[in-house]
């Protein structure tokens, strides 16, 4: 199609010749003889560009400028002005004129302008487009509450930077999965996308699991290993549970942000890195900054960013769109047909406090699609699928010290350990602080005996 172009200027014999070369050029052209004309013909139809004579009786050409920006604020417009009037004309490009050119103008250049401004406006028109399909898809994913939507925006604004940032969340809220996002969404997507739990790792491991290990730099370590760090290179590196992190590992670590160069356990071979790093932590880390159990330097140093997830019981709103796409995810990974969820299971959902966030969510209809054998999913399914889970129960933390009075005769006492964890694990969603509350130990007991028992998370 050919690009329209409307010509506003009160001397026919300057529309006519300007129409006359710009249709030779290729040009849909209009022409206006004021602002009232000109205004009438840009509500009625579309335009790629406008020439505005800056000096016209009844309606001069800055009045109309603003008329039109204020009806198409992407439409370009080009002043068309007398030596004299060149003050006046860099004035209307202050308000939003793409250029002007003085009379009488050099018509070839003249043509070079108007497709430059043309183009400028395609691409203004395609980014629209692609943040509209962005924050679109992004909804489908992660839901279109308020809340959520300020995320949306969050993540929008940081992904093409190179920006650390800190992800804030209680656990099952979707961190990894926001941060896999601003991973694929970056400049680093070709590189890789390294994620590190620190709270599932044993205290002593941490730093031959960043930093990487040489052969025999500590008992165990039979062949040297790169660690996340190395790995990460030209990527993202995600740092789960930053609050685990021990103060020597973050001194060492701050070096590496500072420095990108770092020397692997054991090794006296200097590796050089350049990576993203995304951290997430599901308490409030500027308390444990305050508390200096923090370095407050390397806080600052990952935290050029903040996103907040908000808890799934802050945003209800949600929960019927995230429902049905867990629906979907399940349905296909078990090649089963369940097209739909019931309006009173979607009801009950809504009313449910989901200590473990999406990720019980997401879980609970996972176990619903396998038991379900119906083309959606109603409240005989859910309760077969939530049978025995908190949900259901006033509290479990009674139950499980119950649990353990009860069998610590028949079976060991490890066995009793490792049921009344991975019962508490499953009852708060994984939120391994809530866990450790249940079964009345420290988080640090927990997280080792998980190691030790080799539970599932």
């Amino acid at each position: 199609m050919h690009e329209k172009i409307l010509i506003v200027d009160d001397e026919p014999s300057i529309r006519n010749t300007f129409s006359k070369f710009l249709k030779g050029e290729g040009f849909s052209v209009s022409t206006a003889s004021g602002g009232k004309e000109a205004f009438s013909m840009i509500s009625k139809g579309i335009f790629d560009l406008v020439l505005l004579d800056l000096k016209m009786p009844n309606m001069d050409g800055i009045s109309v400028l603003k008329g039109i920006l204020k009806t198409d604020t992407d439409l370009p417009v080009i002043m068309i002005s007398g030596h004299g009037e060149i003050p006046v004309a860099v004035a209307a490009m202050q308000l939003g004129a793409y250029d002007f050119l003085c009379k009488p103008p050099d018509f070839d250049n003249l043509v070079l302008v108007i497709r430059r401004a043309i183009e400028l406006r395609r691409l203004k028109k395609e980014i629209k487009q692609l943040d509209e399909s962005f924050s679109s898809s992004l909804e489908m994913l992660l839901g279109r509450s308020s809340a959520i939507k300020k995320v949306i925006e969050d993540i929008r604004r940081v992904a093409s930077s190179d920006f650390s940032l800190i992800i804030e969340g209680e656990t099952g809220t979707g961190k990894t999965f926001v941060a896999s996002i601003i991973h694929n969404l970056s400049r680093r997507s070709k590189g890789p996308f390294v994620s590190i739990d620190i709270g599932v790792i044993p205290e002593s491991l941490v730093a031959s699991e960043l930093f990487g290990h040489e052969k025999g730099a500590f008992t165990g370590a039979e062949k040297s290993k790169k660690g996340h760090l190395e790995i990460a290179n030209e990527g993202t590196l995600f740092i789960d549970e930053l609050q685990n992190i021990t103060p020597y590992v973050q001194s060492k670590l701050l070096k590496v942000v500072e420095e990108k160069q770092f020397y692997p356990v054991g090794s006296s071979h200097l590796v050089k890195t350049d990576m993203r790093i995304i951290s997430a932590t599901n308490t409030h880390i500027a308390q444990a900054v305050r508390d200096k159990t923090f370095r407050e330097d390397l806080y600052y140093r990952l935290n050029e960013f903040t996103i907040k997830l908000p808890p799934l019981r802050k945003r209800t709103d949600d929960i019927a769109l995230l429902a049905q796409g867990f629906l979907r995810a399940a349905a296909s990974d078990l090649d089963k047909h369940i097209s739909f969820i019931d309006d009173e299971v979607l009801a009950f959902f809504m009313k449910q406090p989901w200590q473990g966030n999406v990720r019980e969510l997401k879980n609970v209809i996972k176990k619903a699609s396998l038991l379900c054998d119906k083309e959606h999913i109603d409240m005989d399914i859910l309760k077969q699928a939530m049978a025995g889970t908190l949900q259901e129960s006033e509290s479990r933390d009674g139950k499980l010290q119950e649990f353990l009075a009860n069998n610590c005769g028949t079976i060991s006492m490890n066995e009793a350990e490792k049921i009344a964890i991975t019962l508490a694990l499953a009852d708060t969603g994984g939120n391994k602080t809530k866990a450790a509350e249940i079964v009345q130990i420290t988080l640090k007991t927990l997280l080792k005996k998980i190691k030790e028992y080799d539970i599932a998370l």
